[in-house]
């Protein structure tokens, strides 16, 4: 694994969180990420494209169950006027 060069050193006084725990798993790295080196690995980017794959699935998930809810609620609304009419006889 090779790292490339960027940036120069961010001069920034915020440490964010994940900052943090990159420093706390290998300060060395930390520093050269900070440093503007960027890792060169097949490895990362095969992870980056497993993440790319995955964002697509949750995606669709995320609409299916947008339109599940919102179908589940139509049917609520129909089924409570199926009630109303059958019950009351109220006809619209």
């Amino acid at each position: 694994m090779g790292r490339t060069r960027q940036t120069s050193f961010k001069n920034s006084e915020v440490i964010s969180a994940s900052e943090i725990g990159q420093y706390h798993y290998c300060s060395i790295a930390w520093y050269l990420r900070k440093c503007g080196y960027e890792p060169v690995s097949a490895l990362l980017d095969a992870g980056a494209e497993k993440h790319a794959q995955l964002d697509v699935v949750l995606n669709k998930t995320e609409k299916g169950m947008k339109r599940a809810v919102f179908l589940a609620t139509i049917g609520c609304l129909l089924l409570t006027l199926a009630f109303l009419i059958i019950i009351f006889g109220v006809v619209l």
